[in-house]
């Protein structure tokens, strides 16, 4: 028997969490892309949320709500959650998971292009104590730079999809998505208006602290 990598291991750990898993076979039944987060950083959503105390919470990019379930279940009494969906269906499955699971009055889902609604967020006069992306990885660095601008002093970005199945290591590819992320992972570690790590495992996750 061959051993475990190190993500399965932890993850034989847990039980399986029958919402999440809801999640995963709606997902599946409708035709759509399984690319929700991994368990395990899901479970740091949930963490992040609580420990950071966040109120106000965005989210670019719901899926079929797997991470919406994550991030909501960390918010207080009264913090509330924004997530943008391009598409209007995975928005509306989204939402039904998030009702399923007890958390559908926390979430208000606005459907459309991320950096339109971004942009009207920001004429809103909304501020965000928590971001994470999780969307179409050719805008990350404008989902960045509005991020910092909704951001709430110490607000905290997160980020999923760092590693991109490990093309953002290897130099011979070179598609316009992958230098994205390469632009996205080396803002993330460099700029000066964020203390932030980058997590290897899974998927690769950013995670930032927005110093303002």
């Amino acid at each position: 028997m061959e051993p475990l990598s190190a993500e399965q291991y932890v993850e034989s750990l847990y039980a399986a969490d029958e919402h999440l898993e809801r999640v995963k076979e709606s997902i599946r039944a409708h035709g759509m892309p399984e690319i929700s987060i991994a368990p395990g950083y899901g479970r740091l959503l949930t963490l992040l949320v609580r420990i950071s105390g966040a109120q106000r919470v965005l989210e670019i990019g719901a899926l079929g709500g797997y991470s919406g379930i994550c991030l909501a279940r960390g918010l207080g009494e009264n913090g509330k959650m924004i997530s943008l969906e391009l598409n209007e269906s995975f928005a509306e499955l989204a939402q039904a998971n998030l009702r399923a699971a007890g958390l559908g009055d926390k979430v208000e889902y606005r459907v459309g292009e991320a950096l339109s609604h971004l942009e009207r967020l920001h004429d809103e006069g909304a501020r965000f104590d928590f971001v994470f992306i999780d969307a179409d990885k050719g805008n990350y660095v404008h989902y960045l730079d509005w991020s910092i601008r909704l951001a709430n002093p110490g607000a905290l970005i997160v980020a999923d999809n760092a590693l991109m199945h490990g093309k953002t290591m290897n130099p011979e590819v070179t598609s316009p998505s992958v230098r994205v992320i390469r632009e996205f992972n080396r803002r993330i570690a460099t700029d000066d208006r964020l203390e932030s790590v980058i997590l290897p495992a899974y998927d690769g996750l950013c995670i930032a602290r927005v110093k303002h």
